[in-house]
């Protein structure tokens, strides 16, 4: 399938529909995703990136019914990660001497993954190409977002931006335009995709912005490398990422939590039960690690103002679920979030200790944690409750009950 886009733009990617996992199993995708190629054919031929290598054959067979390879003027490859650029080297095996635009840090990719020394063309931010018909590409570098070599390019004339992956989403869909598409879907993935993937960059997101802002450029369209492209307001997905990298909560505590005999689940629904009590309009969700999504779980901790972590102490330690997720969330340096810990145990009772301490190094601000022996009992429950009341407290006070969504 390939489409026009917009003006003398068509889209000459790739829909996966069947894609579960993605960065080999880091982050899932349950609505598949695409590989979003642009075809620019004004005075000079532009190729904007390619597709994931298990489909380079096909779309370099494709591409050729398009177009004849050998008139494709420049290729600019706005990242140089293998979803991006598996298909170089195929391309590159029939059309070998044609110039490929990137950022410097591209071209060590790009060197990295293929292992030839192609006729690369380093740009930074405010270089241009001219493509004829009074029309140029400006490229804007985009460093950590999410890769060192990421660049943006736009295209002046039709006003639109090739965003790379700042905008996108995992997203199959055979619409492919923002206004088409399911509108709860489109924003479960646009969050998903920004907790998952840009959380740790928000300073850069924002700087970013508005370095592009501050280029006074008409936007008439956003050409993502992932999912929908933006056409009706493309401004709103801008809006939403600087509204996500300001320190982002909602109303919302989110309990997570791994069991084996079921007293840490007790514990956390108890704790719920407290927390409700004191704040009815808050918005609670337990999910249990071993049976849950993590990148679902991932992106309802991105939503929080707080988040609690239990596990039932095992090896005096906690469960390996719960020991993973700590571990990616200290690398997403989620922001403005308060967090504790819970446990059942039967002998030592570390679990708990560890776990906020995890919380600590990763960033929240921690209150005193709350175990419970073995099975809990009626009164362990009782305390539960009132823990949960207590969490809520003081979680209202440190908050001074202010959120924003």
């Amino acid at each position: 399938m390939s489409f026009r886009v917009s003006g003398n733009i068509h889209w000459v990617g790739k829909q996966d529909w069947e894609l579960r996992e993605f960065h080999g199993s880091e982050y899932s995708t349950h609505r598949g995703s695409s590989y979003n190629s642009y075809l620019i054919r004004e005075e000079k031929n532009v190729l904007i990136d390619t597709v994931w290598a298990p489909y380079a054959q096909e779309y370099v067979d494709n591409l050729a019914k398009e177009i004849d390879l050998d008139k494709i003027d420049y290729i600019v490859a706005n990242h140089g990660e293998i979803d991006h650029t598996g298909a170089l080297p195929t391309l590159m095996a029939r059309i070998p001497d044609a110039p490929i635009y990137c950022t410097a840090n591209a071209v060590k990719s790009l060197k990295g993954h293929y292992h030839q020394d192609w006729n690369f063309q380093v740009v930074k931010t405010g270089d241009t190409l001219d493509i004829g018909n009074g029309k140029q590409l400006v490229f804007v570098e985009a460093p950590m977002l999410h890769w060192p070599d990421s660049m943006m390019t736009y295209l002046t004339g039709d006003a639109v931006l090739f965003s790379n992956d700042a905008f996108g989403q995992h997203y199959a869909s055979e619409l492919m335009y923002n206004d088409l598409v399911d509108q709860n879907e489109l924003a479960e993935e646009c969050l998903k995709y920004y907790a998952n993937i840009l959380t740790p960059f928000s300073h850069l997101v924002t700087a970013k912005i508005q370095q592009f802002l501050s280029l006074e450029l008409p936007l008439n369209m956003i050409a993502t490398s992932h999912g929908i492209i933006w056409r009706d307001d493309p401004a709103q997905i801008v809006r939403h990422y600087l509204n996500w990298a300001n320190n982002y909560q909602e109303d919302q505590i989110t309990l997570v939590y791994d069991t084996m005999w079921h007293g840490t689940r007790q514990m956390a629904e108890a704790i719920t039960r407290g927390i409700r009590a004191i704040s009815p309009a808050t918005k609670v969700k337990l999910y249990n690690l071993a049976t849950s999504d993590k990148n679902d779980v991932l992106t309802e901790i991105f939503k929080s103002k707080a988040v609690l972590i239990g596990s039932p102490t095992v090896n005096n330690s906690m469960l390996p679920h719960i020991a993973a997720l700590l571990e990616e969330m200290k690398g997403l340096r989620f922001k403005n979030k308060k967090a504790a810990a819970f446990g059942s145990y039967g002998w030592s009772g570390e679990a708990v200790d560890r776990i906020t301490e995890r919380l600590k190094d990763s960033g929240f601000e921690t209150f005193e944690g709350i175990r419970a022996e073995w099975k809990p009992t009626d009164d362990a429950i009782t305390e539960c409750i009132e823990y949960g009341k207590t969490f809520t407290h003081w979680l209202n006070e440190s908050n001074g009950d202010n959120h924003h969504e």
